[in-house]
C-alpha cells in the first residue's frame, strides 16, 4: 500500500549525489533501509508493518531501478503475510521501479548536509504503472553514503494502488468491521557509493587510447621529438609529455606555457588529445606551439598510444 513512494526516495538521491562523483554507482543497502506502513482495523487498533526485502541501485549513466520484494511484507502475523501476497498482491513477486535522470544537470550535496526536494515519479505495480509525487528530505552521511527519508507522513490510498478488492478480501477472512484505506506510510533508504566501479571507470580512456600500436606511435612521436621528451621533468622546447594522457593542460612544473594554454583548462582526454594533434590552434587559439598538426587519425591513434603507455 505504500511502495509507490520508494521510488521519490531513490530519485532524490539521483538528483542530489551522482553529480558529486559521477562516475560511481549507489547501491541501495537493504539492511539498513526500510519501509514501514501502518493500518487500523476495528476503528481504534493500530498496527505497523514493514516489507523485509529491498534491493536497488542508481547507475552512472543515471538510470534508477529499485525491487520491493512483495513477499517479504511482514505484518507480525504468518497467515496475513499470507493472504497479504495472495489476496492484495495476487502473487506478483515484485514492484519495480524505473527511471532515467538527465546526470548533466544534478548537484552535488557536501558531506553533513541536508536538503529538502520534491521529487516525481513512476512505479510498475500489479501490471499498472502509477505516478507519484512527494517530498524528500536527504542527508549526505559521507563520500561514499547518503540517506533519503520521508519529509512528512504519508498517506496512500488503497483505491490509488488499485487493491481494494483485496483489502475487501482480507475484512472478509479475518471477519473485521473494517480495515482502513489510506494508509500511514515512512521510509528510509541508506545508498552506498560503489567506490570499486568508480576507481575502474577512469581506465577507460587509457584502454581505448592503448587500442592503437604503441611501435606505431614511437615512429610517429619522431614528430614530436624535437621539441619534447617523455621523460618525468625533462622539459625542451615544449613540456615534458611523461604522464599527459589525462593529465590538466599547463601542468608541468619549470615550463612556461603560453596565456592561452594556462587559460585553456583542456583536460588531456583522449578526446582533448585528439582535437589538439590534429590542429593545436583550433582547440588552443594563440598556443606557442608552432606544429601544424598531424593529418592521419591513425597516426594520432598511435601516438596516443605510445604517450599511455609512457
Amino acid at each position: 500500500m505504500l511502495t509507490k513512494h520508494l521510488y521519490a526516495a531513490s530519485l532524490s538521491v539521483v538528483v542530489l549525489f551522482s553529480g558529486a562523483v559521477s562516475a560511481e554507482t549507489w547501491t541501495l543497502d537493504g539492511e539498513n533501509s526500510r519501509i514501514a506502513f501502518g493500518s487500523v482495523k476495528k476503528d481504534n487498533i493500530g498496527e505497523v508493518h514493514t516489507f523485509e526485502q529491498l534491493s536497488g541501485a542508481v547507475n552512472a549513466d543515471g538510470s534508477v531501478k529499485v525491487d520491493i520484494d512483495l513477499a517479504s511484507v511482514q505484518t507480525n502475523i504468518d497467515i496475513r503475510n499470507e493472504r497479504m501476497n495472495k489476496h492484495v498482491f495476487g502473487g506478483a513477486a515484485t514492484a519495480t521501479l524505473d527511471a532515467q535522470i538527465d546526470m548533466s544537470e544534478m548537484k552535488a550535496l557536501t558531506v553533513g548536509g541536508m536538503a529538502t526536494i520534491d521529487v516525481e515519479g513512476a512505479l510498475g505495480f500489479l501490471g499498472q504503472r502509477i505516478d507519484v509525487e512527494t517530498e524528500m528530505f536527504v542527508i549526505r552521511v559521507s563520500e561514499t553514503q547518503v540517506v533519503v527519508t520521508t519529509n512528512d507522513m504519508l498517506f496512500v490510498s488503497t483505491e490509488d494502488l488499485g487493491i481494494s478488492a483485496g483489502i475487501d478480501k482480507l475484512m472478509e477472512l479475518a471477519k473485521l468491521p473494517g480495515i482502513t484505506r489510506t494508509s500511514p506510510v515512512t521510509v528510509r533508504m541508506v545508498f552506498n557509493a560503489d567506490v570499486k566501479k568508480a576507481e575502474v571507470a577512469p581506465a577507460t580512456s587509457t584502454q581505448v587510447a592503448l587500442a592503437g600500436d604503441v611501435k606505431k606511435g614511437k615512429k610517429v612521436f619522431r614528430k614530436c621529438k624535437a621539441c619534447h621528451k617523455v621523460k618525468e621533468g625533462k622539459n625542451a622546447v615544449g613540456p615534458s609529455l611523461f604522464k599527459i594522457v589525462g593529465a590538466n593542460a599547463a601542468s608541468v612544473e619549470g615550463f612556461k606555457y603560453s596565456q592561452a594554454m594556462t587559460d585553456s583548462g583542456v583536460v588531456w582526454d583522449l578526446e582533448a588529445l585528439t582535437a589538439f594533434l590534429k590542429k593545436p590552434k583550433a582547440l588552443v587559439p594563440g598556443t606557442k606551439m608552432a606544429f601544424g598538426g598531424i593529418k592521419k587519425d591513425a597516426d594520432i591513434e598511435n601516438l596516443i598510444a605510445y604517450l599511455a603507455s609512457q
